[in-house]
C-alpha cells in the first residue's frame, strides 16, 4: 500500500511517499480504508524526533494521528464493528500510522462517523476532539458557571474546546487575532481577547480553568488569570511527572520530565493554582460521547484547506508555516 513515511527523525525532506506493507490485522483490531485523515502539530513534533525520549517510534514508520474510513476486515474477538461500517479514530499513539491507504487498530479506540459529517470532517476531529474533552471535562471537571480562558480559540483544539466548554455553561474567553474574532465568537465564545493588540492576563482575572495550547510564555502568564484552586491543562507545555508515570517511563526520563516542569510547577504552587500537562489518549468510549454531540449540530468541525493524498507533504507545511487560517487542514485520501 501507499503511505507517507518518516524515514528518520528531522525536518521536512525526512518524510517521503512510499511503499509498506499493509498492516497486520490482530483479533481485537479493525483494518479501515482511510478516506480522510488530518495534520495535527503532534504530527511535525513525532516527525522532528522532539517526543522520542517518550514515544521512541522505529523509522522508517508511518506518520498521522486521526482519520476517518471504512472498514475492511475485523479480528476474530472484533464485536463493536463489521466490514463496511463507517468509522472515524485516533489511533493509539503507539499504532499510529493515518497517512496511508490501510490503518489496524484496536477497536476500542474506534468510533462509528458521525452521520451527519462527511469523511474529511470527520477526519478533522478525532484528535482535537478528544484533547478537548479530556481538558476539560476529565482533568479539569469543567462546571456550569465557571470561567474557562481557551488560547488560540480559532486552532484546531481551540475551535472544539470553545463549543464543548459552551455546552458543558461556562463562562468561555478565548485568545484570538483580530482577523479570527469573529469566528471564535460565532462559536460560542463570550469574550474575545485580541492578543496582537491586549494582553489577555490584564483584562481576565479570576478564571477556574484555561487551557493553554501554545505554551512558553502564554504559559507563564496564564497563571496570573486564575483564581487560587484554579488549574492550567496544557497540551504545549514541559511534560510533568504525572504524565511520565502514565506513559511508564524509566526512572531517569521520569527526573528529567520533572526538571523540565519544576519552575511553571513552582510558580503555579506559588499562586495557589495547578498546573497539568494533558497528553492526550485514544478513547473510542469518548468518541462516541463526542459523536452525540456532532450529530445535534451541539458542535461542528472547523476545516481550513483539504489536500489530496498525493500532497502529503504540502499540507504538513502549510500547518508547519502556521498558514492554516482557522480550525484543521485535512489530506483526502479517497474521493
Amino acid at each position: 500500500m501507499k503511505a507517507f513515511v518518516v524515514e528518520r527523525y528531522g525536518d521536512a525532506d525526512t518524510v517521503q511517499a512510499r511503499d509498506v506493507p499493509e498492516p497486520a490485522v490482530g483479533d481485537d483490531d479493525v483494518l479501515v480504508r482511510v478516506h480522510a485523515a488530518s495534520v495535527n502539530p503532534l504530527d511535525l513534533k513525532i516527525r522532528a524526533g522532539d517526543l522520542k525520549a517518550i514515544l521512541p517510534y522505529r523509522a522508517p514508520f508511518v506518520l498521522g494521528n486521526d482519520l476517518a474510513g471504512t472498514v475492511v476486515a475485523v479480528g476474530s474477538r472484533v464485536t463493536r464493528f463489521a466490514v463496511g461500517d463507517e468509522v472515524y479514530a485516533r489511533p493509539d499513539q503507539h499504532r499510529i500510522g493515518a497517512f496511508a491507504e490501510l490503518i489496524a487498530m484496536h477497536q476500542d479506540d474506534v468510533a462509528a462517523k458521525p452521520v451527519s459529517l462527511t469523511m474529511t470532517e470527520a477526519a478533522s476531529f478525532p484528535l482535537v476532539g478528544l484533547t478537548a474533552w479530556q481538558a476539560l471535562v476529565e482533568r479539569a471537571d469543567l462546571r456550569p458557571g465557571q470561567r474557562v480562558l481557551i488560547h488560540a480559540g480559532a486552532g484546531g483544539v481551540g475551535t472544539v474546546a470553545v463549543q464543548l466548554a459552551k455546552h458543558l455553561g461556562a463562562h468561555v474567553a478565548a485568545t484570538a487575532s483580530g482577523a479570527k474574532a469573529e469566528l471564535v465568537r460565532s462559536l460560542g465564545a463570550d469574550v474575545v481577547v485580541d492578543y496582537t493588540r491586549q494582553a489577555f492576563e490584564t483584562v481576565l482575572h479570576d478564571y477556574d480553568v484555561v487551557l493553554d495550547t501554545v505554551g512558553g510564555d502564554t504559559l507563564d502568564r496564564s497563571l496570573r488569570v486564575l483564581k487560587p484552586g484554579g488549574i492550567v491543562v496544557s497540551v504545549a507545555g514541559p511534560p510533568d511527572p504525572a504524565f511520565a508515570r502514565q506513559v511508564g517511563a524509566s526512572p531517569v526520563v521520569r527526573l528529567a520530565v520533572a526538571a523540565l516542569s519544576f519552575r511553571v510547577r513552582r510558580r503555579a504552587q506559588r499562586r495557589r493554582v495547578r498546573y497539568s500537562y494533558l497528553f492526550m489518549r485514544a478513547s473510542g468510549d469518548q468518541l462516541r460521547e463526542l459523536t452525540a454531540l456532532l450529530d445535534a449540530a451541539t458542535i461542528r468541525p472547523v476545516v481550513d484547506r483539504v489536500f489530496d493524498f498525493a500532497s502529503t507533504r504540502d499540507a504538513l507545511a502549510h500547518v508547519e508555516q502556521g498558514r492554516a487560517r482557522a480550525g484543521k487542514v485535512v489530506i483526502r485520501m479517497t474521493a
